[in-house]
């Protein structure tokens, strides 16, 4: 079974994210920010990272800064999944090593079919 950490700091927002990841048999460890977040990082290593950027403590941004520092966590494919729609937004993520990115809100199967093309690449 293959293992999300989900950061996203809207509690109902992170659970209907949870839910639906769950039910399509994924692992689901969540965290309301980035500085939770690394820490949970310190516990497992997931096969994705789905993240806000707009987070108290520690933004999506900042987070993936700290994730591509560091080498065992350079390589997990991540998705960013946020209000901010602009290109601007989409291009500083990838810039800053996201894998994909998904504007909320979003269809439940968008995120699925993202999360699941990102474990197919990685597996290979």
């Amino acid at each position: 079974m293959a293992t999300v950490l989900l950061v996203e700091d809207q509690r109902t927002q992170r659970e209907l994210m949870a839910e639906t990841l769950t039910q399509d048999g994924l692992r689901v460890i969540a965290a309301a920010d980035g500085r939770e977040a690394l820490q949970k990082l310190r516990e497992t290593r997931p096969d994705v990272i789905v993240m806000d950027v707009v987070m108290p403590n520690m933004n999506g941004y900042e987070l993936l800064r700290e994730l591509r520092k560091h080498p065992d966590l350079a390589k997990v494919p991540v998705v960013v999944c946020s209000v901010k729609g602009e290109q601007f937004d989409k291009h500083w993520a990838e810039r800053l090593g996201s894998n994909a990115y998904v504007v909320k809100p979003f269809e439940p199967q968008v995120l699925l079919g993202t999360v699941r093309s990102l474990l197919r690449g990685a597996s290979r």
